[in-house]
C-alpha cells in the first residue's frame, strides 16, 4: 500500500513530465525552419529570404583594443565599434578560437545592444575580457546581428 503511494506521488509525475516534454519538443521540431540551437556559434552561410542579410566584412564593424600579442596571464580585452548607421539594436557575439580550428576557446553573447545615440562602442555597460592560458595563434570574431542585418569582422593575435 505504501509503495503505491510513493509511486503515485513521486514516480508517476516524473514519467508524465518526461512524456509531456518529449511531446512538446517533437511538436516544435516538426515546424518548418525550427531546430535546436542551444549555443549559437557564428558561422558563414548564405542567408535564406527570412534571415538577416550579411554585411560584407568592411568598416561597418571593427574590433578596438586588440593587441597583436598577449602573454598567457594577460587578458584579451576588446570593444566593438559599429559604424553602419543602419544598425541601432542587435545582438553582439564575440568568439575566440585557434586559427584553423572551429572549436571556440570562448564565446560571449551580449544581447539587445541598443546603442543609437548612447554609445559608440559595445558592449554597453559590460566588457569582454578573457585570459587565454595556452600559447598559439588565435582568431577573434565579432558578429553583430539585428533583425535585418548581420555584420562580421575578425582579427588574429598570438599568445606566448
Amino acid at each position: 500500500m505504501e509503495s503505491k503511494r510513493v509511486f503515485t506521488i513521486f514516480v508517476l509525475p516524473v514519467i508524465f513530465s518526461v512524456i509531456f516534454g518529449l511531446a512538446v519538443t517533437v511538436d516544435i521540431l516538426q515546424k518548418p525552419d525550427r531546430g535546436l540551437n542551444v549555443w549559437p556559434v557564428p558561422h558563414e552561410k548564405k542567408p535564406t529570404s527570412h534571415e538577416a542579410k550579411p554585411v560584407s566584412q568592411d568598416s561597418s564593424i571593427e574590433i578596438i583594443g586588440l593587441s597583436k600579442q598577449y602573454s598567457t596571464f594577460e587578458p584579451v580585452e576588446v570593444e566593438i565599434r559599429v559604424t553602419d548607421l543602419a544598425f541601432d539594436c542587435g545582438d553582439l557575439y564575440v568568439t575566440i578560437h585557434p586559427v584553423g580550428q572551429s572549436d571556440a576557446v570562448t564565446q560571449r553573447g551580449f544581447f539587445e545592444q541598443c546603442f543609437k545615440g548612447k554609445s559608440d562602442t559595445l558592449p554597453i555597460d559590460d566588457s569582454f575580457s578573457k585570459i587565454i592560458d595556452s600559447s598559439g595563434s588565435y582568431k577573434i570574431e565579432a558578429q553583430m546581428v539585428s533583425k535585418q542585418l548581420k555584420a562580421t569582422t575578425s582579427e588574429r593575435f598570438t599568445v606566448k
